[in-house]
């Protein structure tokens, strides 16, 4: 059987209204077959606060001086900002599974590999979507997932703290859990075994935790002229 292949997009920093468009078309464009294959889109964010379609006002405590979105995905209230890896997989689930439970489960163990890779213990929490850090003194959060799928494509995805300011995370009640502690690779001692930044061996290690966990080839190379020219025309859209 031949194995899925994944366009890996790594973007670098994109303002959240940008990466959101750049989104919804790619997503349009695999539902139109005008996509003929899956991309995930690798990048950071200006800070921003986003509410998820199960958020509650009450979960948003600061938002002076930052933007928020309320977007489609599912969730809560999430923060995104320098230092944190966001990923956007575009995929079609025809071609692995059509069942949002697993496609779920599947992105939290993409991330529990790559953390491993860097020395990190990463688990899941029973009851919560996302990836945590078990410790004496509690679970800790460390990525947060909320997807969007319309017609088994999907869009939005997942937060890895990398090496975020987890002092931000105190504008909101993250994802809707009291009293929920957030953390990072950083904060963990994550170290990886490679050469470059911390950030760098993170987003390697993501892409081969995807590559494992869903069972495709992830390709990372310049932009397909369908992709660029769809993004280009999202871009279009966002400046108007």
């Amino acid at each position: 059987m031949t194995r899925r292949s994944i366009e890996v997009i790594r973007a670098g920093v994109v303002p959240y209204a940008e990466a959101l468009a750049w989104q919804r078309a790619l997503a349009q464009a695999r539902l139109e077959d005008r996509l003929p294959q899956d991309v995930l889109l690798l990048l950071e964010h200006p800070p921003v606060l986003t509410l998820g379609r199960t958020a509650r006002e009450t979960h948003l405590l600061r938002s002076e001086g930052i933007d928020v979105f309320a977007v489609e995905r599912g969730g809560d209230v999430t923060y995104h900002g320098p230092g944190q890896l966001v990923g956007y997989p575009i995929l079609d689930l025809a071609g692995y599974r059509k069942d949002l439970h697993w496609y779920l489960r599947t992105l939290e163990q993409a991330l529990i590999d790559a953390l491993a890779e860097l020395g990190v213990a990463g688990a899941r929490n029973p009851g919560h979507t996302g990836v945590w850090v078990r410790r004496e003194e509690g679970v800790r959060k460390i990525a947060s997932i909320g997807v969007h799928v319309k017609q088994w494509v999907t869009w939005h995805g997942f937060a890895l703290n990398v090496t975020t300011d987890l002092a931000q995370f105190d504008r909101i009640v993250a994802c809707g859990i009291p009293e929920v502690v957030m953390t990072s690779v950083e904060r963990e001692g994550g170290t990886g075994k490679g050469e470059g930044s911390l950030w760098d061996q993170t987003s390697d290690a993501v892409v081969r935790g995807v590559e494992g966990a869903f069972g495709a080839r992830a390709r990372s190379a310049e932009l397909s002229p369908v992709v660029s020219h769809t993004l280009k025309g999202a871009l279009g859209e966002t400046l108007c």
